[in-house]
């Protein structure tokens, strides 16, 4: 018997299972294309946030159902799990201030959140307000220059090669530097929480839906967690 989480293609295979459908059934359901479901099913491709929340309303799932797990035990071990990941198979998020690409979202349960952002926000008006969530997190500096500002320091500029670690719950927002057009980093974020993911993953698609971050949305999100 395993102890490793199910990836989400192992959720979608089980949940076709119990409902009886065929794969070109679920597509149907889903309005998702039979060959991207079946490459999902076998782990070798994810889906973007858009897919993700088509599939969860058309099947009537909740988002959380797609990244945690439900159950008493949720201190098992992770053994034997990896997963391979790149731009192309991330979940993608894009806004006019930033573009978010989760990366090795088919594996369930994570201890880390894995993710590479464009910044493009020079300002606290791009921005809104400072964000705060659970956990931990280290962001390392690809290209360009970044600018952090978080609750309790002075700003600080990162170039490309240097590294920030912090506490997640201490306000902070990161902006791309005076004459850089944009920056990118890579970031992971480590939390207790399971549904640290989806919670972002809301908030982007807000500043997205609203073509800039929304300051009271961030504020209830970061309090939600």
């Amino acid at each position: 018997m395993s102890d490793v989480p199910p990836t989400l293609g192992a959720l979608l295979r089980g949940l076709r299972a119990r409902e009886g459908w065929t794969l070109k059934e679920m597509s149907a359901r889903s309005g998702i294309p039979v060959s991207t479901l079946s490459k999902v099913e076998h782990d070798r491709l994810t889906l973007t946030y858009d897919k993700l929340q088509l599939l969860g309303q058309r099947l009537g799932m909740r988002m959380s159902e797609l990244f945690a797990e439900d159950g008493e035990d949720t201190a098992q071990p992770v053994t034997a799990r990896r997963s391979i990941g790149d731009i192309a198979h991330s979940v993608r998020v894009e806004t006019d201030n930033y573009d978010y690409y989760y990366l090795c979202t088919e594996l369930r349960r994570k201890r880390m959140v894995p993710v590479i952002t464009k910044i493009r926000a020079r300002s606290a008006e791009q921005f809104g307000d400072l964000v705060r969530h659970s956990g931990e997190e280290f962001v390392y500096v690809l290209s360009g220059r970044i600018v952090v500002e978080t609750e309790f320091y002075d700003p600080i500029t990162l170039e490309a090669g240097q590294s920030l670690y912090i506490d997640s719950s201490m306000g902070h927002a990161y902006l791309a530097a005076q004459g850089c057009e944009e920056a990118e980093v890579l970031g992971v974020m480590s939390s207790s929480d399971e549904t640290l993911m989806e919670a972002m993953l809301h908030i982007h698609e807000e500043q997205r839906q609203q073509g800039a971050p929304s300051r009271s949305a961030s504020t209830a999100k970061a309090k939600a967690k």
